[in-house]
């Protein structure tokens, strides 16, 4: 099933990250033990698949999580 924005909404919110900013999209960021600062933005359009190629990304460079990683947290 590809996710949706609903699903990183849901997944950022669950795993304690802090929402900083709610403009056009939501803005979230968590501190990890090492000191390093993730951010992640969550379009508004919540039941929008997330393109292949932008969730790629969104995993590598924001979330720094396994997409395995990503669904069992939101389950």
């Amino acid at each position: 099933m590809p996710p949706t924005f609903r699903h990183l909404k849901r997944f950022c919110e669950g795993d304690r990250w802090v929402l900083i900013r709610s403009t056009d999209h939501w803005y979230y960021e968590k501190v990890l033990p090492d000191g390093r600062v993730l951010r992640t933005k969550v379009s508004r359009a919540l039941q929008r698949e997330i393109p292949r190629h932008l969730w790629e990304r969104i995993l590598k460079h924001q979330l720094h999580i396994t997409e395995e990683e990503f669904w069992k947290k939101i389950r």
